[in-house]
């Protein structure tokens, strides 16, 4: 199939989920601001983990360690700590996919409100 068949199927999918009588109903402004906004604090975590891998890696053991503690799986969650360059590529690998799900996801939020 030629790219710019594909490309024009893809577009008038989307007008089937969002148009005026599509599928999707269109969001509110407001549930589209703290979608972006959670979605900010998502990549906020990502950055840190990527370029400030030490002080991100310290923070979590710190609120880990802390008492009284208020997680529930404190144990479980302290000896995947214990081997850190396993925690730091599992880390990195997951967040390269739940960047990859949470920017599909901004995309479709995004065009619901604009086309509606």
């Amino acid at each position: 199939m030629h790219k710019g068949k594909f490309f024009a199927l893809n577009l008038s999918a989307l007008r089937v989920l969002c148009g005026k009588k599509g599928l999707m109903p269109q969001p509110s402004i407001g549930f589209v601001i703290v979608f972006l906004i959670f979605s900010l604090l998502f990549f906020s975590n990502t950055y840190k983990l990527w370029f400030k891998t030490d002080e991100y890696y310290q923070s979590i053991y710190n609120s880990l360690t802390a008492q009284p503690s208020l997680y529930p799986f404190k144990d479980f969650f302290l000896k995947r700590l214990e081997n850190r360059k396993r925690w730091e590529v599992q880390q990195k690998f997951f967040s390269v996919l739940g960047m990859l799900a949470i920017l599909s996801a901004d995309i479709l939020v995004v065009m619901a409100f604009i086309m509606n």
